[in-house]
């Protein structure tokens, strides 16, 4: 399913399947996630997109064939595929452990092809071994719900109260990370969202509410996965002092004027940006200790336009996947 120009839809085409090449794996694709960055791709708020592109970096499936200089891998492993690519391996953020932040690197499904596809090439050095206790659909929402919402996790420190705004495929993946962990989790959704309500408590948030109200006590640390510039001093608002409010996404709407008094007390901003190897290994690690339960709806590849739609218009909670 190729995106020929920005604004969609997807065409359903025929390619040649990718030549092997040094350092890379040729993977034959069971599954890929449907990721809001998609969204944001095709709605050109990420503008830099190679065109015509194949989305998709939560890519599940087996090694085809090997090109040399490949290590650890052998044909048939099962193996993900996540958004971060490539990196150059020598700029100053690579070498301080900060590949996340390479100039030079390439995204999966966004400058390079990703895994809308039968078959996709990978850098082997990007690829990864996942998990036995789960299947491909499930596992495919951890090659960037998971991995983003770890990181953005991660950066929450020893919080003990936590609020998650918007809860997706990332926030439903994190909340059970953090239940596991003993953290008191407040959910904040979209009004009358019925069903992310019910999807929150089920999953150990101790409350769920509407997004733009107060939280019914006050929070160590918040994450936003939701791209909605205007949650941010809401979010604020409900932070104690000190407290760390986390952007997840990779694109969000303009931020609003806000009065000082709710960042002041040495709270907090920072935002989120891609995901390191080392985060892959770590997180893939808990999950396998955890057994988190991915609430996936499954697409065909040929739906991918519908898929997408109803991931914009929120017809489905958790995240949605399409079988290859």
């Amino acid at each position: 399913m190729v995106l020929d120009s920005r604004g969609g839809p997807l065409s359903l085409a025929d390619r040649d399947v990718p030549e092997i090449r040094s350092g890379h794996v040729l993977v034959k694709v069971t599954h890929c996630g449907v990721c809001r960055t998609d969204l944001h791709i095709i709605d050109d708020e990420l503008q830099e997109p190679k065109l015509p592109l194949i989305l998709g970096h939560e890519i599940v499936g087996t090694v085809n064939s090997i090109g040399d200089k490949v290590q650890g891998f052998a044909v048939g492993d099962r193996v993900g595929i996540p958004w971060l690519g490539w990196t150059c391996g020598h700029c100053r953020w690579c070498i301080s452990g900060r590949e996340n932040l390479c100039d030079e690197a390439k995204f999966t499904g966004y400058t390079v092809d990703g895994g809308y596809a039968e078959y996709c090439l990978a850098d082997a050095r990007f690829c990864f071994k996942l998990p036995q206790n789960y299947d491909d659909a499930k596992a495919a929402p951890l090659l960037c719900a998971g991995l983003i919402g770890y990181r953005a996790y991660k950066m929450c420190g020893d919080s003990r109260r936590i609020g998650i705004y918007g809860f997706g495929a990332a926030a439903h993946i994190i909340a059970q990370v953090a239940h596991h962990d003993g953290k008191e989790l407040y959910a904040f959704v979209r009004p009358q969202d019925n069903d992310a309500r019910s999807l929150a408590m089920n999953l150990g948030c101790k409350w769920a509410g509407d997004s733009d109200g107060p939280s019914p006590e006050k929070l160590d640390a918040a994450i936003i996965f939701a791209p909605v510039g205007k949650l941010v001093p809401h979010a604020l608002s409900n932070l104690d002092k000190a407290g760390k409010l986390i952007l997840g996404g990779i694109h969000m709407s303009e931020l609003p004027a806000m009065p000082y008094d709710i960042l002041w007390q040495e709270r907090s901003i920072k935002s989120v940006t891609n995901l390191t190897r080392s985060d892959a290994i770590e997180f893939f690690a808990r999950a396998a200790e955890i057994n988190i339960n991915c609430s996936v709806t499954v697409y065909p590849l040929s739906r991918a336009n519908e898929a997408l739609d109803d991931l914009r218009a929120g017809k489905f909670t958790g995240a949605a996947v399409l079988r290859v």
